[in-house]
């Protein structure tokens, strides 16, 4: 079944495909419902992804997990300042629109919000972040194709896809083509492997996420950093 344009957003999402042909109106419906606060929305190439954001244990492990390695990468390693955003919803209005589960701004323009404005950070007055990244679950292959373009349409640097089950990370820059290509190195966490972070995320099936960041800062010590 393919959903009307014009449907309405308070309707059973769990009857109509995930990605679904729709207007910018159609997701703005969508996003301005209160009753619908907790949906993950993204918008791209006039079609909508709606996911109803009601993560398990092992996804909000893993999003603990990366907010940990972040911190303890920029406390040991970079000079600059770093902001990491969880569940927030960037737009680029009329064009695209997407909830990442981890959001990183490295230095200077991070996005501040003003009592009155929108809550959705606004590409068209802010940069875009230098990396978002996608926590699969049961969404691996949206992450990998659909969202995987939207990221890529708007222009932000660095995509991670942090697979749960496969216990990979896959980490891509986006080349001056508009394209992702794979990489073996973190862009944004300049001279960290990836590899690093896949040996990381596998202790998950044995011990805390706490414990395995502590893992993580351990093994990052001597690491040969440029």
């Amino acid at each position: 079944m393919i959903v009307s344009t014009t449907t309405n957003p308070k309707t059973n999402l769990s009857e109509f495909p995930q990605w679904q042909p729709a207007t910018w109106d159609d997701y703005c419906k969508y996003r301005d419902d209160l009753n619908l606060e907790n949906l993950r929305l993204f918008f791209n190439r006039n079609y909508l992804y709606t996911d109803m954001g009601n993560e398990g244990i092992n996804h909000s492990k893993v999003v603990g997990l990366f907010a940990m390695l972040f911190f303890i990468w920029f406390d040991r390693f970079s000079e600059q300042t770093a902001t990491y955003l969880s569940g927030c919803l960037i737009e680029k209005p009329k064009k695209q629109a997407a909830s990442p589960d981890l959001v990183l701004y490295i230095g200077e323009g991070v996005p501040q919000w003003q009592e009155g404005e929108p809550r959705p950070i606004d590409l068209s007055k802010w940069r875009v972040p230098d990396l978002v990244g996608e926590i699969a679950d049961t969404t691996l292959a949206t992450d990998l194709d659909e969202k995987k373009q939207l990221y890529a349409d708007l222009e932000i640097p660095e995509y991670w896809v942090i697979d749960i089950l496969g216990e990979r990370v896959l980490g891509f820059r986006l080349d001056a083509d508009g394209k992702y290509r794979q990489e073996s190195e973190a862009i944004s966490l300049l001279g960290l492997p990836i590899s690093l972070l896949e040996m990381t995320l596998k202790r998950l099936d044995r011990e805390t996420n706490i414990s395995a960041a502590g893992w993580f800062a351990r093994q990052i010590a001597t690491l040969n950093v440029r």
